[in-house]
């Protein structure tokens, strides 16, 4: 196994690592005192198992379009000569709302590995490769947005030693087709 930085001009390569996956369970959250205890998260399963694709809500072939990438580090794991996994890190980039403004903060925009190879720790790799890439740039944490209904995603982030920061429960709300997803954000010090 190989972690290559690519150009964003390699963006089809990561386009070719699929980042999608079934959802079994979904972590409903319940709020204590009406918020003012905090809240919890229930990992519940679902009825009935549907098919997730981030890709169809923005792949990376379309972030050039909407972002200025020459800030950003792209990395893609190989078994062989073949793109097994991907991690792409977001900083200092203006039109990027979860940067706060911030240039002592990363952004883990995507991290993806093709279905065969989860669980292997190759996710583990790519994470920890991030990670080192944003502190030798000057960051101080990666902050990395997911959703409850990913739950494998944030097992993987607790594991990682990522703390659950922020549950913003109406965060897609505008968009219909996510709209009953919350938004889920994991910091990781650096």
């Amino acid at each position: 196994m190989e972690i290559r930085s690519i150009s964003p001009d390699q963006l089809a390569i990561y386009a070719s690592i699929p980042i999608s996956y079934w959802v079994h369970s979904i972590y409903h959250i319940e709020l204590v005192d009406t918020g003012l205890g905090g809240f919890r998260l229930r990992e519940e399963k679902v009825e009935k198992p549907w098919f997730k694709d981030y890709d169809t809500e923005g792949s990376p072939l379309k972030w050039a379009k909407q972002f200025d990438l020459s800030q950003w580090g792209f990395f893609v794991a190989y078994n062989g000569e073949l793109p097994v996994a991907g991690a792409a890190v977001a900083l200092n980039t203006p039109e990027v709302n979860m940067l706060e403004g911030r240039k002592d903060l990363a952004v883990l925009w995507d991290l993806r590995v093709i279905p065969d190879m989860r669980g292997t720790g190759i996710g583990r790799l790519l994470f920890l490769h991030a990670a080192d890439w944003a502190r030798k740039h000057g960051c101080r944490i990666m902050k990395i947005e997911t959703q409850n209904i990913n739950v494998p995603a944030c097992k993987f982030y607790s594991r990682m030693g990522c703390e659950l920061g922020m549950i913003h429960r109406f965060g897609y709300a505008a968009n219909p087709k996510v709209a009953d997803e919350a938004m889920l954000f994991w910091y990781y010090s650096l």
